[in-house]
């Protein structure tokens, strides 16, 4: 299976500064792949340089088994692609900039157009001058979505739309994915990428730190279980993988938190089995905790997760 994307070594230099720094990233058929990562961890730059925007400095760069930079042409029309900030032709309106940007892809499918356009609630016969930011943001989702294409490139797809266009954002992505299109998506939103992504890359200073299913990275970050026991789960806090254990003895029963490796979550759970459980909550890390273990080990963390909540 040949992968749509295939990005090793990336760097990118613009005068003295390294924007990226020996990437990897290899996005397979038919999958949405999240691309996270704080401003500046080399996100955009390395979206600019597989639509053949920018040449790479070094490093290996395929996109359909091609070089980007030299098949621009040709590649745009397997593909569609929405930015984080829209700009469009304040004159036309929401319908006229649909069929501009339409003409740029390799097909549009128009009656799936007509029906994004009502499930995204969009007059196309305003003028984009009257549109919010949400509302032009609307009109790049629709043409991308309605395109004939074999690619959905999406850079912080969401900026500006409301919970409600969210979940239709999302609903729509699931659709394109089941109809065999690759995503690759790039956002700031967590939720949105845990909800939708089936493997995730994790960018930091210009390089892949991870990569991986959300089940293979959950792996190594440690579930968080809350039980409630009819008796004080004996061993329990010096149980291999247990870590943050506390127990407090309430109303004839005992309340139990802790963190545990996944690997002994089972021996954890049968030494709760023991005490009489009652109740029990295990919660798997989420997305947030798998992306901030990986910037929580340098001096610089907080101003690291000050950009990723950005």
């Amino acid at each position: 299976m040949t992968d749509v994307i295939k990005v090793r070594e990336l760097t990118k230099t613009f005068g003295k500064v390294r924007a990226l720094d020996g990437l990897d990233l290899a996005v397979r058929p038919g999958e949405v792949h999240g691309f996270l990562g704080p401003n500046g961890a080399g996100k955009s730059t390395t979206i600019r340089i597989l639509l053949g925007l920018i040449r790479a400095t070094s490093g290996r760069v395929e996109l359909f088994g091609a070089d980007p930079w030299r098949g621009a042409a040709g590649l745009h029309q397997r593909l569609a692609y929405v930015a984080g900030d829209v700009a469009l032709w304040p004159g036309l309106t929401g319908g006229q900039c649909l069929d501009v940007i339409g003409t740029t892809y390799g097909g549009v499918d128009l009656k799936r157009r007509e029906q994004l356009i009502e499930r995204f609630e969009l007059d196309p016969t305003k003028r984009i001058r009257d549109y919010s930011k949400g509302n032009r943001q609307k009109v790049a989702l629709v043409a991308a979505l309605s395109a004939q294409a074999e690619l959905l490139v999406l850079d912080e797809p969401t900026s500006g739309l409301d919970p409600l266009m969210e979940q239709a954002f999302q609903q729509c992505v699931r659709e394109r994915r089941a109809a065999g299109v690759t995503v690759l998506l790039s956002s700031h939103i967590l939720g949105e990428v845990e909800a939708l992504a089936d493997r995730v890359s994790i960018v930091r200073r210009g390089r892949t730190v991870t990569t991986g299913s959300l089940a293979d990275l959950r792996r190594h970050t440690r579930t968080a279980v809350h039980a409630v026991t009819g008796a004080q789960p004996e061993g329990l806090a010096h149980a291999t993988g247990v870590a943050d254990c506390v127990s407090e003895r309430v109303d004839q029963q005992t309340d139990t938190r802790f963190t545990i490796d996944a690997d002994h979550l089972d021996a954890a759970i049968g030494l709760l089995h023991t005490a009489r459980i009652h109740t029990l909550t295990v919660t798997p890390p989420s997305l947030d905790a798998l992306f901030l273990r990986n910037y929580a080990d340098t001096a610089d963390a907080g101003e690291k997760l000050a950009g990723a909540a950005q």
